[in-house]
């Protein structure tokens, strides 16, 4: 398990991001359309943007079957996961603002879960991959 430790400041976002894909276990993930950077992009905005949180820790976990990325924050507690899904049966100017990205999140990833636990968010994602 690699632990990735960051200051999430605006204006550094495109650094984290950077750093996370750049690393090798997530790199060498066969990922044809970059869903991954997509996925990382959008939770590390967000974190950024909303969480208040003075630190942003990612653990990266692979194996031969799927990498796993997990998101810690000590921002206010936020379960992505109680968004409703945006409604696509309306016309653009109609919908809401947000709620695309963590939708773009779920629908890419094979699995993600959420916890508060000891002051922390943690977000869960996990992408299976070819060998």
């Amino acid at each position: 398990m690699i632990r990735l430790h960051f200051q999430p400041i605006q204006g550094k976002a495109l650094d984290i991001l950077d750093t996370i894909i750049r690393h090798e276990e997530v790199a060498s993930a066969d990922d044809p359309c970059r869903k991954l950077y997509v996925v990382v992009e959008e939770i590390v905005l967000n974190i950024i943007d909303y969480s208040n949180s003075d630190y942003l820790d990612v653990e990266i976990m692979r194996d031969e079957k799927s990498i796993t990325l997990r998101f810690h924050d000590g921002g206010k507690p936020f379960n992505p996961l109680e968004k409703e899904e945006p409604d696509f049966t309306l016309p653009l100017e109609d919908r809401e603002i947000g709620g695309l990205g963590i939708f773009m999140v779920i629908k890419y990833m094979d699995s993600v879960t959420y916890e508060h636990s000891g002051g922390e968010n943690i977000l869960t994602v996990v992408k299976n991959i070819k060998m």
